[in-house]
């Protein structure tokens, strides 16, 4: 009875602590939004060096890993829907599944998961170090409002930089898919584009860019989240540098889950 009574106060616990985290978060996204619209009028704009600074870590220096990584993904799906469809002897049909699949699902998921394991973290442990060495208290004691010099650039950053690596990650899925499916069918690359482009519509590269949006601001929230909670010094900054990637490879699946079943309906 007693291992029972403490399952469920376990399970209350971290059902509150969950709650009171989406609570912050939202406080946060709430109050970045506030110092971005109105911070101008209270002499604390936000500063676009910082903002282009952050886009520079997330975006730009991540292109290398997110082209090799689109274009394996790319070839994967290449190698996986000639062979499926090829059971059928439907192979010349392979590019439709290619394109939706690459716009819809493959580019944004793939470059968040990447966006979160190397950009997240390091915000995370970025904020977690200044947490633990009383540099965020040292920034309130300056008159300079923590969420409106940390927190804004980075969720700026993220929302604006993650569209731009999952275009890019349709554009290399996509070439590096057409050249193999070309190879394997005997036909034109020219073809496999045409084809591709009768099939995608505007619509499925709004559905990816929107998802990619999402996911930036997520990744950013939790990292924020986790870093400014931050305790135990440097087994603490460890700890949620870890967790915030968890979370935030769970919930971007988990929301590409609830966006896909509600733009499909």
């Amino acid at each position: 009875m007693n291992a029972a009574v403490r399952g469920f106060e376990a399970i209350g616990r971290r059902s509150a602590g969950f709650f009171d985290q989406v609570g912050y978060g939202s406080t946060l996204l709430a109050a970045s939004i506030y110092w971005l619209l109105v911070g101008w009028r209270r002499r604390q704009p936000v500063r676009i060096r910082m903002i282009f600074h952050e886009m520079q870590q997330i975006g730009v220096a991540a292109l290398p890993i997110a082209t090799l990584l689109s274009g394996t993904i790319g070839l994967m799906l290449a190698i996986q829907s000639l062979y499926s469809l090829g059971l059928f002897g439907a192979e010349a049909y392979a590019y439709i599944g290619i394109a939706l699949s690459v716009a819809r699902e493959f580019s944004p998921l793939i470059m968040a998961i990447l966006v979160a394991g190397r950009s997240g973290s390091a915000i995370a442990a970025r904020l977690a170090t200044m947490t633990i060495n009383q540099e965020v208290d040292a920034l309130q004691v300056m008159g300079i409002n923590p969420v409106r010099y940390l927190v804004s650039p980075v969720v700026v950053a993220l929302a604006l930089m993650l569209p731009c690596l999952a275009m890019w990650a349709n554009l290399v899925s996509e070439f590096t898919a057409g050249f193999y499916v070309s190879a394997a069918l005997n036909s034109s690359f020219g073809a496999f584009v045409n084809d591709s482009l009768t099939v995608l519509k505007t619509g499925d590269i709004w559905h990816g860019i929107g998802k990619a949006t999402l996911f930036g601001v997520l990744i950013a929230l939790v990292a924020v989240v986790n870093g400014s909670t931050v305790s135990g010094g440097a087994e603490g900054v460890g700890k949620v540098t870890t967790l915030s990637v968890v979370q935030s490879i769970c919930m971007i699946v988990v929301a590409d889950m609830l966006f896909a079943y509600i733009a499909t309906r």
